[in-house]
Parts: C-alpha cells; sequence; structure tokens
C-alpha cells in the first residue's frame, strides 16, 4: 500500500484585531487602545494592556501578534535602557521609533507588527509616530491603528482639528476608540488611556457605564 503524504494546511489569515490611537497636543501626547486579545473568534483576554512603556516618558501601542509586539517592544526598552545611560539623557522619542522600525522593516516576512510610539522628549516636546507593518516611519499629529481604525478615518477628519488642548485631545481619544469598539468585533473590553506630559505619565482606564456610547449599547463581553 503506497504512503500517503499529509500536508500542512495552508496558513490563514493573520488577524490585527485591536484598536490603538494617539494625538498629539502642546504640551504632550494622549495615547489610548481597547483591551479585547482574540485567538480567531475566540476572546482569549477582555483586560490585555495594549499600552506599553519603553522608558520614562515614551510609549508604544501595539496591533497585530501580541507575542510579536510584547518581543519587539521589550528589545527597545532594553535598547533605549543602554542609550540613556550612554548618553546621560533620557532618549528621544524618534530614536525609540527609529530602533521599532528597524526592527519591523528588517523581519518584515516574519512579524505581525503594527505600532504607534508616542511620547515627549525635552527637545521636540510631544511626538507620535506611526510604525506599520512592513516597517515604514512616518511622524504625524494624529494615528490609529489596527482593525478598528477603519471605522474611524472619516470621524477623524471631522473632529480632529489641529491646536486641540490636552482635554479635547483626551475626548477625541476617547471617543474614537469607544466608536471603534461599537463596530468592530475584534475591539472590546475597556479603554486604556494615557496622557505623557514634562511632568510625568497619567494613567485612567475607562469601563462599563463609563465608556461614551453616544447612546447606544456597547458590544457585549
Amino acid at each position: 500500500m503506497a504512503a500517503v503524504t499529509v500536508l500542512p494546511p495552508e496558513p490563514g489569515p493573520v488577524s490585527t484585531g485591536t484598536t490603538i490611537m494617539a494625538v498629539e497636543f502642546d504640551g504632550g501626547v494622549v495615547i489610548g487602545a481597547d483591551s479585547r486579545t482574540t485567538t480567531g473568534a475566540y476572546v482569549a483576554n477582555r483586560v490585555t494592556d495594549k499600552l506599553t512603556p519603553v522608558h520614562d516618558r515614551i510609549f508604544c501601542c501595539r496591533s497585530g501578534s501580541a507575542a510579536d509586539t510584547q518581543a519587539v517592544a521589550d528589545a527597545v526598552a532594553y535598547q533605549l535602557a543602554f542609550h540613556s545611560v550612554e548618553l546621560q539623557e533620557p532618549p528621544r522619542v524618534r530614536t525609540a521609533a527609529r530602533l521599532f522600525q528597524q526592527t519591523c522593516y528588517r523581519y518584515r516576512d516574519e512579524l505581525s507588527a503594527g505600532v504607534i510610539v508616542a511620547g515627549w522628549d525635552p527637545r521636540r516636546g510631544g511626538q507620535v509616530y506611526a510604525v506599520p507593518m512592513g516597517g515604514a516611519l512616518l511622524r504625524v499629529p494624529c494615528a490609529v491603528g489596527g482593525s478598528g481604525s477603519s471605522y474611524l478615518y472619516g470621524f477623524l477628519d471631522a473632529a480632529a482639528t489641529p491646536g486641540m488642548s490636552r482635554e479635547q485631545s483626551l475626548e477625541l481619544v476617547t471617543r474614537a476608540l469607544a466608536l471603534a469598539m461599537a463596530r468592530d468585533g475584534s475591539s472590546g473590553g475597556v479603554i486604556r488611556l494615557a496622557t505623557i506630559t514634562p511632568q510625568g505619565v497619567d494613567r485612567t482606564v475607562l469601563a462599563g457605564p463609563q465608556l461614551p456610547w453616544g447612546g447606544r449599547g456597547g458590544p457585549a463581553e
């Protein structure tokens, strides 16, 4: 009887389900993300923290494979720690973004990682950099990523304006994340926010009735 060769199944599409966002304002940045981690159609974790510090006033917002983005963030944090010791000063936000970009580009065929790098440094103040899958690097005043971002571009065109204050930026990020979570099945849970300024990092979690659903029921957990 002839041997039967069983071929492995073709790899399926990689899920990038999440919604992440960052906005610059005069004096710092506001970052935010939902907290749902999915494995296919299964919600593996409802309260994931996708806002990852890589230095005192530099964070990354992670979308894509949780394992890939965690590994890249750990590597960048390690390099920035040595860099700041060598320079005897805090690292620049652009340096952190460049490290993410180099890693994501070098391993673009192996990694599933889309990252937003945001923070504050004494030289350029608050900054937001988008590092999408493939390893590009763009400085933008407002960045969104993940599967929920496709629902937000029209809203952001209408609602995002230059010169927003800290309070306006917080309201914009909160509203945008809530809208994406209401529409995108891969985004949900709680909203995690962080405001990064020269004074430090102020973190907030919004859950349940605190979420601004705008009169509509939110996604069931």
